[in-house]
């Protein structure tokens, strides 16, 4: 590692200790030219979650753009701001979840989990989500879609259907 007081290329490590969440190592250094100390960190480069999108094209997983669609969603229903905070921090750990060490997931994927949460949270929310991910084009949609949620209203299903229905 390059000293940062002279340039040098040449040192050794004095000591070496794991941080205190277990993500990093943190390593102190000695230049065998100068002799100055520093602290170096390292830690595991993580594989970003990439999103296969319906045309077949792949993008990395963007956090705002799910944050996003769940605060338009939601917007004037008097849900609190940490309740959907929280929201997204579980959706995005669903997901996280499903794309495993492939770190892969389909972007219908990602809709229907978001619909499951969505729904636990605010069913009008729910109704928002969906017509917009599911692409709406008439009130029967609408209608249909309300329509199922009254059927599980009893429940603690979600109306969300298997993937792709």
């Amino acid at each position: 590692m390059k000293c940062p007081e002279c340039g040098s290329n040449d040192d050794r490590v004095v000591e070496s200790r794991p941080s205190s969440d277990g993500t990093s190592i943190r390593r102190r250094r000695e230049c065998l030219h100068c002799g100055a100390r520093f602290t170096s960190y390292e830690k595991v480069e993580e594989k970003t979650l990439m999103v296969q999108k319906r045309d077949g094209s792949y993008e990395p997983f963007d956090i705002r753009k799910l944050e996003r669609g769940i605060r338009i969603c939601t917007d004037k229903r008097m849900i609190d701001p940490e309740i959907i905070n929280q929201l997204v921090m579980d959706i995005e750990q669903a997901i996280i979840r499903e794309a495993g060490s492939k770190r892969l997931i389909a972007s219908v994927s990602i809709g229907e989990e978001a619909l499951k949460h969505i729904y636990k949270v605010d069913p009008v929310a729910y109704v928002r989500f969906a017509s917009v991910y599911r692409s709406f084009s008439d009130l029967k949609q609408f209608i249909q879609e309300i329509e199922k949620i009254a059927q599980v209203v009893d429940s603690d299903k979600s109306p969300v259907m298997e993937k792709g229905q």
